[in-house]
C-alpha cells in the first residue's frame, strides 16, 4: 500500500478545510501511516521563518492519537525541524486524509529547544467552535505526551540521528 499518492486535509472544528496538499504514503504499520511530500513553493511562517521550496516534509499520522509529527528537511538534505499538530484522529477514506486540527502546535529544533505555539488560538476556538470539554482535555493530554516523546528521544523525536528516514531513499 505504500507508494501511492495521498490528499491530506486539514480541517477546522467545523470541517471546513484550513489547508490540503499532497504527500506519497511510503509506510503504513499498524495504527501508523508516513507520508513524504516537498513543498511546491516558499512558505514563510512566523515561527518556522522561511521554509524553502524543496523542503521535503515525511509526515507521521496515527489513526488512534491526537496528534501529528513533521519532519522537515532542507532540499539538501540536511535535518531542519519538527512540527507538531494537536488534532483529533485522523480519518483514512480511501486516499485522503482528513483531521481537525485542533490549533496547537509544538515547534522543535535541532538542539532539542522547543515552543509550544498557538495556545491563545486554542482558546480562541475552543469558544467559538464550542469544544466540548473531553476534546479539550484530550487536546492538552496530546500537548503532554509531545513534550514527553520530545524528552526521552521517543520516536520519531531521534535528537541524535536526524538523517533521512531509510524507508526513503533518493531524496
Amino acid at each position: 500500500m505504500t507508494d501511492q499518492v495521498f490528499t491530506i486535509n486539514s480541517r477546522s472544528f467545523d470541517n471546513n478545510i484550513r489547508r490540503s496538499w499532497q504527500c506519497e504514503l511510503v509506510r503504513r504499520e499498524g495504527s501508523l501511516l508516513v507520508f513524504v511530500g516537498t513543498f511546491d513553493k516558499e512558505v514563510h511562517h512566523p515561527d518556522l521563518g522561511t521554509v524553502r521550496k524543496g523542503t521535503v516534509s515525511y509526515e507521521y499520522y496515527w489513526l488512534d492519537r491526537w496528534y501529528n509529527v513533521f519532519c522537515f528537511y532542507e532540499p539538501e538534505g540536511e535535518f531542519r525541524n519538527w512540527y507538531c499538530n494537536v488534532n483529533m484522529p485522523p480519518v483514512l477514506n480511501g486516499s485522503t486524509l482528513d483531521y481537525i486540527d485542533l490549533d496547537i502546535d509544538v515547534l522543535v529544533w535541532p538542539d532539542g529547544s522547543q515552543s509550544i505555539l498557538d495556545m491563545d488560538e486554542f482558546e480562541i476556538n475552543s469558544e467559538r467552535f464550542g469544544y466540548p470539554q473531553d476534546v479539550c482535555a484530550k487536546a492538552e493530554k496530546a500537548c503532554d505526551e509531545i513534550l514527553s516523546m520530545i524528552k526521552t528521544n521517543a520516536f520519531p523525536f531521534d535528537l541524535k540521528s536526524t538523517e533521512l528516514p531509510a524507508f526513503r531513499s533518493g531524496i
